[in-house]
């Protein structure tokens, strides 16, 4: 079997990570793997439960109950699939999405998710996305990517995201959150959020999406080229 291409794509919440790593992947030919998307799920899971995600004995409990999958729509749009239900929609609020953050901290979690996420990679040209892909899950990754931007840019990115969907939205509130998030991801103990020594870092502060998408094909390019 020939070898696999994996670019990882890391970053804090809300620096477009899933928006751009799907076109990119689109574009390219790839598999997009949406590792945050998978820790949501979890955190659904156990908020159904009445779980709290910082109660380790309760997921102890119940996470044997757990069934999680992905698939892909003619689109190649990924879908959550747990217990056989789709979640995708589900999983995408403020609340599950700061429930995760701190879900995802827990070694027992990481553990079941993570052979996962790797056999995709290894089966597949993928795109994976998350806080330590590069770091922990893929540290032999082809590409290595840091995407961020500021905290007020990712908060207002996220209000006017929230906005167009028709949902309410107060900035200061997201900003707080955003900040308590990458507070959370970088302090954890278990696979913090940083960046791995061999990744390329890219702010996209002052980048519209075609701007990221272009500095990114440019930077896989580099390394993708002598490979294929």
């Amino acid at each position: 079997m020939d070898k696999k291409i994996s670019i990882a794509i890391d970053g804090p919440a809300g620096a477009g990570k899933s928006t751009i790593a799907r076109r990119l992947a689109r574009e390219l030919g790839y598999r997009y793997v949406d590792t945050g998307a998978i820790y949501r799920t979890v955190a659904y899971f156990f908020d159904l439960w009445g779980v709290a995600p910082k109660d380790i004995d309760g997921i102890r409990r119940y996470i044997d109950e757990l069934t999680i999958g992905i698939s892909y729509d003619e689109n190649g749009v990924q879908h959550m699939i747990m217990n056989g239900m789709d979640v995708t929609e589900d999983i995408r609020t403020q609340e599950i999405g700061q429930k995760a953050s701190i879900i995802s901290a827990h070694a027992i979690v990481r553990d079941l998710l993570l052979d996962m996420q790797r056999e995709t990679a290894e089966k597949y040209d993928v795109i994976m996305d998350g806080r330590d892909i590069g770091t922990v899950v893929l540290p032999k990754a082809t590409v290595k990517i840091f995407l961020t931007a500021s905290a007020e840019v990712r908060a207002q990115r996220r209000t006017e995201e929230l906005q167009a969907k028709g949902q309410k939205a107060d900035y200061q509130k997201i900003l707080k959150e955003i900040q308590q998030r990458d507070y959370q991801d970088t302090h954890r103990d278990i696979a913090p959020l940083k960046m791995a020594r061999d990744s390329v870092k890219l702010d996209t502060s002052d980048l519209d999406i075609d701007g990221v998408i272009a500095a990114m094909k440019d930077i896989i390019a580099k390394k993708v080229t002598p490979c294929v």
